[in-house]
């Protein structure tokens, strides 16, 4: 490269073609930075101070040199200025404030300037490279690509592209699976980054959709859109789950993922290094998805809380350790395939916890209904597990239960409502001790017993709640999961994301507030800060006459 400066026209473009070819860019880039790498070495060579231009024909090769002065009428920069006399020798029409070209002859560049001009080419060709790499790679995440492994640094596998390199990460390779330099690998882009080094292409084996990628490269029928994976879990390199649905009635989705012989399901699971595959129908109908996810157990009922997103699942007593699979990896994969959290129990479990529920609640209305044993149970019996359901449910409603009149109903509910009002009485005083200001109890939505869940987290005044976002007012926790162990073998309570929970949830996320009455909790509290804005100009208004007659008044005295 050292010799692109002094060589003939035919060298420099023979030069400037043969790098724009081997490094795949525009040649006008290698151009520029041939014209650039010349600049810098005449500046050296006649002045840094002079404005120094070069221009390469990229037809001809031929080389100008000039540099730019401006036509002033007294000189005060000699590098950059020249006075009207000196510029009428340049060109006859320039006049005052022109800016005109001073031809300077081709520099005969030395070892030095031609190493400093051949870094300049070389930075300007790199950067150009860099570029190229991100404008091909920068669209194609969720992409599986082949590559050749170059190198393992530290754990992470370094892949040869081609034309850039990606790296996998050591979180997202197959455990177990020998990384060995030379060999062909296949992954997924998960995600590029630009960075100063050149493109960040990062890939992974582990990811789900990987194995979505798998599949629909084996079955023409997920390529053509015929068969839809709906949903997909992994425990990268030991199991994995997918929920599958076909678009057309007459094609099997299970049969046509399977493949003849398991051909087509086989060839997905030798790449993943022998991760066995459960091939499930999707169905719309969450608690069916669920069954048929924790395949190959049997379950025996279904439970749905759409509210908290948890579901319950009873299996028989012979099937428990089956559901849960090995280290609960079966319930696990499960939670994730369909996005609920699942609590697995036998049927024994199910009773015990059915009946705990039964008696806490018939208590509850004993105590606080003022009524027998009978009654109480008997308005559990109906499906009434709150005292709001039982003061607000329409009249007819609850005296149309066997053994009620109309009497008994309306006592029910005024007992309801005054037990209510004591809870309420009870928890105002609490919230008044906490010291939360009477104006957050003119709020939408919001309970004395809310009140004194704020007044324990500290907000205490419009000022603390209007400073809430709605996720941190009304966020629901997220619990985490939990194992168990009993003589009778192991229980488990699989989170969605099989990992500890770690989301603190909202300050009221326990009162199930819609995200809706957030916002309008947090906009009422904000409304303060606007109506202050009015007076503000409104008294600055009426003030103003104020002043001036006492300005009036004091120049009379």
């Amino acid at each position: 490269m050292a010799s692109a400066i002094s060589a003939n026209k035919a060298e420099l473009l023979a030069i400037a073609n043969a790098v724009a070819s081997e490094k795949m860019i525009d040649k006008s880039i290698v151009i520029e930075a041939m014209e650039e790498a010349i600049q810098k070495s005449a500046r050296n060579r006649y002045g840094a101070e002079n404005d120094i231009r070069a221009k390469l024909d990229p037809m001809t090769g031929d080389l100008r040199l000039w540099r730019v002065v401006e036509v002033v009428e007294e000189v005060e920069d000699y590098f950059k200025q020249v006075d009207l006399k000196a510029a009428k020798k340049l060109e006859d029409d320039a006049k005052l404030g022109d800016f005109i070209v001073d031809p300077l002859p081709p520099v005969d560049l030395g070892r030095i300037d031609a190493q400093s001009a051949k870094q300049v080419i070389f930075q300007k060709v790199r950067d150009a490279e860099r570029e190229r790499q991100f404008d091909e790679f920068k669209d194609r995440a969720g992409e599986v690509i082949t590559g050749v492994i170059k190198s393992v640094e530290f754990g992470h596998v370094i892949v040869n592209l081609g034309r850039a390199e990606g790296v996998i990460r050591r979180d997202q390779q197959i455990p177990r699976e020998a990384a060995r330099v030379g060999e062909r690998i296949r992954a997924i882009i998960t995600k590029v980054e630009r960075n100063n080094r050149g493109p960040q292409i990062f890939l992974s084996r582990a990811h789900p959709d990987f194995m979505r990628k798998l599949f629909a490269q084996e079955v023409p029928e997920i390529y053509d859109g015929i068969i839809e994976i709906k949903a997909a879990a992994r425990d990268p390199g030991s199991r994995a789950k997918i929920g599958v649905i076909s678009h057309d009635s007459s094609i099997d989705p299970v049969g046509a993922c399977v493949g003849m012989k398991g051909s087509r399901v086989q060839a997905v699971v030798q790449e993943l290094q022998g991760e066995k595959i459960d091939i499930i129908p999707w169905s719309e109908d969450t608690a069916t998805f669920v069954v048929n996810g924790l395949q190959p157990a049997t379950v025996a009922r279904v439970v749905l809380d759409e509210d908290e997103g948890r579901i319950e699942v009873v299996v028989p007593d012979d099937q428990l350790s089956l559901a849960i699979g090995r280290r609960g990896q079966n319930v696990r994969l499960a939670s994730q395939l369909t996005g609920h959290q699942i609590d697995i129990m036998t049927e024994e479990e199910a009773s015990e916890k059915r009946q705990k529920e039964f008696s806490e609640r018939s208590s509850m209305f004993e105590a606080e209904l003022d009524v027998d044993e009978t009654l109480s149970q008997l308005l559990v019996a109906e499906g009434f597990a709150e005292l709001e359901e039982v003061a607000y449910v329409e009249l007819a409603e609850l005296g149309a239960i066997e053994g009620f009149d109309e009497d008994l109903a309306e006592e029910l509910q005024s007992r309801a409502v005054e037990a209510l009002e004591r809870h309420e009485d009870t928890a105002r005083g609490e919230r008044r001790e906490l010291g939360v200001e009477d104006d957050l109890a003119e709020m939408p939505h919001l309970t004395e017993v809310m009140l004194v869940v704020l007044g324990k987290a500290g907000i205490k005044t419009l000022d603390d709640l209007a400073d809430l976002a709605t996720d941190e007012l009304i966020a629901k926790k997220r619990e985490a999961p939990k194992r168990r162990q009993n003589t009778d073998g192991p229980r488990l309570r699989a989170d969605v994301q099989s990992k500890r929970a770690e989301d603190k949830g909202g300050v009221l996320g326990e009162f199930g507030l819609s995200e809706e009455q957030g916002n309008e909790i947090i906009m009422a509290a904000r409304a303060h800060w606007f109506e202050d804005e009015e007076p503000q100009t409104a008294s600055g208004s009426e003030n103003e006459p104020d002043t001036q007659e006492a300005a009036d008044a004091d120049s009379t005295q």
